[in-house]
């Protein structure tokens, strides 16, 4: 028997999600479990660019930076992403517009998910910038949407990277995001 047709594939909506146990997340009305618990390295490494970014948007009092709330892009789409900032968020249930900045650290069960769904979703949403980090080579790859579209930006690991942009003014140091592990 082949792969169940699209028309029969049971479709989830928020109302749904709502009532789940455990950590997930919802596109396009179809449930993926999260990983168990992120490994050490991933959660010090979302950690600390979410110190990076924290402490320069503490000054800014319309921003937030946050680890893994709801994003509700619609319905049928939630996404958990690992760090954001958000500027002007009302909702404290979830969010409801696309935040300026949201990371992703990638896991290997998660990197098509990251790389290539969500990567379009957070494109489609004009998500200002977003940023994909590889614990393994110790790369962060940050993509900036212009006009729709993401540009990449370059390959971060020793570098430092400023984003003017934003309704706040906020940097990110790789050097240090990393450091504990390139000294590893």
């Amino acid at each position: 028997m082949g792969a169940l047709k699209d028309e029969y594939r049971e479709r989830y909506t928020y109302r749904d999600y709502l009532e789940w146990e455990g950590e997930w997340e919802l596109i396009e009305g179809v449930a993926y479990a999260m990983a168990p618990a992120p490994l050490i390295k991933h959660q010090e490494l979302a950690g600390n660019i979410l110190a990076a970014l924290k402490e320069m948007a503490d000054a800014c009092e319309t921003c937030q930076v946050l680890m893994e709330v709801d994003y509700k892009v619609s319905d049928d789409t939630v996404l958990k992403p690992d760090v954001v900032l958000t500027c002007g968020e009302s909702n404290d249930a979830y969010l409801t517009k696309a935040p300026e900045i949201v990371v992703e650290v990638i896991s290997p069960s998660t990197a098509q998910r990251d790389e290539r769904y969500k990567f379009s979703i957070y494109e489609e949403e004009k998500v200002r910038y977003y940023i994909l980090v590889y614990p393994d080579s110790l790369v962060a790859k940050i993509y900036k949407n212009i006009e729709g579209r993401f540009d990449k930006q370059g390959d971060f690991s020793v570098e430092s990277y400023r984003f003017d942009d934003l309704s706040c003014s906020v940097s990110v140091d790789f050097e240090k995001v990393f450091r504990r592990y390139r000294n590893a």
